[in-house]
Formats: structure tokens, C-alpha cells, sequence
């Protein structure tokens, strides 16, 4: 089979949706290595060289021109005489040609719709209307949770039988054993408490770190926080709180994926009160590093975080105070639920996904 790829977040994005690209392509490109894989975008970026490394993958220039993304690309994979188009991203091009070639679009979330006071009148429209498009454009849908498949049915009004459940995967460095010298070296060049809590994530309202700060008053714990300060205003409400509060908060940033794997491994617990995830990766990284998860009893949260996970209600201050005080104060529960956590992620690994999005694949030619 020769498989196309919208490659737009493989090389433009360090985050969520490229992760989920760049992986994607790289467990199928290692596991079902007789396929041929194509990946389409104006221009290559450091950030998709790991993937572009592998024999069967192939980067492919998109033509030029007006809205090249949507108008071109399709037929430039029809051309190229790819079998499947996959857009990993919620959105599948708006034109093609009269070669035959089956359709895929991964689709993570609809939280435009969920939560419209995160997003501008403007991009709620769009968004609507680029997924509903797409959606309509597939031949399959491949929802990222269950939770994602219940939104795609009531809010795009597709069919069940249209939609295929596929999880999510995370980078190999969470699933790599660090040598005891490697994490001594990222503990000192972070400098890191000996003991912390770590969250990870983009810092903005739905990540909900301003409940995590609130929780944390006159505990004396400290928090170790990785992720994007883009929300300007909700950073400086977030940076009072922490004055006003007195909290010990370390915010980390330029931090490797490698890296980021060791300081999961470092923490005592990973913290993830979100409102609202079509998945939670960070869940799952958490869990693969063994790390005790505190996370929501909401959305998709629980289908991440499995039976050992430790639940709270996102909104519910006292509640994640609480739970976060019994796992700091007991470390024979914090064991008893890494451990337990590792062996449900394996259900997360790189071949079952790629087998299961090959089988969904193999359902259309």
C-alpha cells in the first residue's frame, strides 16, 4: 500500500497534534515496513528528520500555490498514485480528481464546541466547518477516545458505523530505562526539588493549573510545571496566585523530550486536573515512566488513566488538595499505583496502535 499524509503538524509542531503525527507514521512505517509513506507539506523542519530517517517514508512536496494545503494537496497524492489519504489532524483536503483514492481523518476533540468560551466566535465557525467537511469527506473517521466518538456522533451527526476507536501513543523516550547517572544530570541541570509533583501541559484555562496552585496553599509541597506560557493573561493570573500564595512553583521550559522523560521519572506524582482532553497524553507518559497519576474524573480522562489512577473533580479545590496529601504522605501507595498503572499503558504501546490503525486501513482497499 502506498499511504498519503497531510504532514502539516509533522513538521510544524513540537506538541500534541505532532506528536501524534510524527508517531504515528513512525510505529506504522516500523511495524507494517512493506507500505510505502508519504508525507506532504510546503517544506521539511528539523522536527519531522527522525521520521524522514526511515526507509519507507518519503517526504513529497506539495504544489504550489493559493490555499496549497486544501486545494492541492489531495490531488497531489492522487498523482502520486497513494492509495489512502490520511489527514491526521481533523481536516482532509477540499479537492481531488477522479482517481481513486479512499479517505481518512483522524479527528482528537471537539472541544470548540464543548467549551465555545475558549474560542473566538470566528474559529469556533471554522473549526465546525473544517471538521464537519471532513468528516462528510472520509471514508473513515478514527476517534482518538471514546469519548471523542460520542462528541463526533452528536455534534457532526455521523453515523457510529463510520467511526473506528483508535488510542493514542506517546514517544518512545517515556517507555526508555534512564540510567540513574542520565536522571542525576537532568535532575541537576533543572534544579530540581528531591521530591516534587509535575505538571505538564500548555498553561491555559482548560489545563486548570490555577486549581493545582490554589490546592497546594500552605503545603509546602513543590511543583514542577513543563509547558507553553502562550495564555498571557492567564499566566499572570496564574504568577499572582503564586506570589500571593507563597507556593514553591519551578516552571521549565527549552526541555527535550528525553529530558521531559527523565523529569517524569524524577516526580513522585504527575498532576492533571483538565477540564477537558480528547485524550491526555501526558496521562499516559506519566504511566509508561511509572509515575502515580492524579488526573479528572472527566471526559476521556479515565479511559488514559485506568483503574489505578487517582481521580478528582477538576473544579473541586479541596477535592485534589486532598488527594494529592494522601499520595504525598504515602509512598507505598504511590508505588502500589506506578507499578500497576505501567502494566494498564502497555495497552497504549506502539504495535498495538499500529495495528489497529493498519487494520482500519486495510478495510478500505
Amino acid at each position: 500500500m502506498k499511504i498519503a499524509y497531510d504532514a502539516k503538524r509533522i513538521f510544524s509542531s513540537w506538541s500534541g497534534l505532532g506528536n501524534y503525527s510524527r508517531d504515528l507514521v513512525r510505529v506504522l512505517a516500523t511495524y507494517f515496513p512493506d507500505n510505502q509513506y508519504l508525507l506532504f507539506n510546503k517544506k521539511k523542519s528539523e522536527r519531522g528528520e527522525a521520521v524522514l530517517k526511515l526507509r519507507n517514508v518519503t517526504f513529497v512536496q506539495t504544489t504550489k500555490g493559493t490555499l496549497s494545503r486544501q486545494l492541492k494537496t489531495g490531488i497531489d497524492a492522487q498523482n502520486n498514485n497513494a492509495d489512502i489519504f490520511h489527514g491526521l489532524s481533523g481536516e482532509l483536503p477540499l479537492r481531488w480528481n477522479s482517481k481513486p483514492i479512499k479517505k481518512i481523518v483522524t479527528i482528537h476533540d471537539l472541544i470548540f464546541e464543548r467549551y465555545p468560551e475558549y474560542y473566538t466566535w470566528i474559529d469556533r465557525k471554522i473549526h465546525f466547518w473544517k471538521f464537519k467537511k471532513a468528516a462528510q469527506s472520509a471514508d473513515k473517521i478514527i476517534a482518538i477516545s471514546e469519548q471523542t466518538k460520542d462528541d463526533i456522533i452528536h455534534y457532526l451527526k455521523v453515523p457510529e458505523s463510520k467511526i473506528e476507536v483508535v488510542y493514542q501513543g506517546c514517544h518512545a523516550s517515556f517507555k526508555e530505562k534512564q540510567s540513574q547517572e542520565i536522571l542525576s544530570e537532568i535532575k541537576e541541570k533543572f534544579n530540581l526539588p528531591d521530591k516534587f509533583l509535575l505538571n505538564v501541559g500548555t498553561i491555559e484555562p482548560r489545563k486548570n493549573l490555577l486549581n493545582i496552585v490554589k490546592a497546594l496553599k500552605d503545603s509546602k509541597i513543590p511543583l514542577v510545571v513543563v509547558g507553553s506560557r502562550k495564555n498571557k493573561k492567564y499566566v499572570r493570573k496564574i504568577d499572582k496566585l503564586v506570589r500571593q500564595s507563597g507556593v514553591e512553583v519551578s516552571f521549565l521550559s527549552d526541555v527535550s523530550m528525553e529530558e521531559l522523560a527523565g523529569i517524569y521519572k524524577l516526580a513522585d506524582i504527575f498532576i492533571y486536573p483538565s477540564f477537558f482532553e480528547g485524550f491526555g497524553i501526558p496521562v499516559i507518559e506519566a504511566l509508561f515512566s511509572e509515575t502515580v497519576v492524579i488526573t479528572s474524573n472527566t471526559s476521556c480522562l479515565p479511559e488514559a488513566g485506568g483503574p489505578d489512577s487517582v481521580y478528582v473533580n477538576p473544579e473541586n479545590v479541596e477535592d485534589i488538595r486532598a488527594k494529592i496529601n494522601f499520595l504525598w504522605e504515602n509512598e507505598s501507595e504511590r508505588k502500589r499505583r506506578g507499578e500497576k498503572g505501567l502494566q494498564f499503558v502497555q495497552k497504549f504501546n506502539d504495535e498495538v496502535i499500529a495495528k489497529k490503525v493498519m487494520k482500519v486501513y486495510k478495510s478500505l482497499v
